[in-house]
């Protein structure tokens, strides 16, 4: 699914419920709660924080997922359209970063 249906999947689902879109600091609330679940799943794979025996197991793509779905929120209840942003972003990058870094032999 690309972004723009993604978003329209969202909206559908948002729309359903009489309360709608949250406001926007709820909404940054909710997605620094995700990604500090995030955090914790990656520290517990990655890091130096083991998970305690009695912690029950979480899966990073459905946390990347639950990101995610707040960014598709958040851009929604703004009406941003995600696509047009990403392509400006990636075109920002690849103007401002192409020589940072060393590129792989394209052999």
């Amino acid at each position: 699914m690309d972004l723009k249906e993604a978003q329209a999947r969202v909206d559908a689902w948002i729309s359903q419920f009489e309360e709608g879109y949250w406001p926007p600091m709820d909404n940054l609330a909710r997605l620094m709660e995700e990604v500090g679940e995030l955090a914790r799943e990656l520290n517990h794979l990655y890091g130096s924080k083991p998970k305690k025996p009695e912690e029950p197991e979480q899966d990073l793509a459905i946390e990347l997922a639950d990101v995610l779905f707040v960014l598709l929120v958040i851009a929604n209840e703004q009406k941003i359209d995600l696509d047009q942003a990403l392509t400006k972003v990636l075109e920002k990058y690849k103007a401002r970063d192409s020589l940072r870094w060393a590129r792989k032999d394209e052999a």
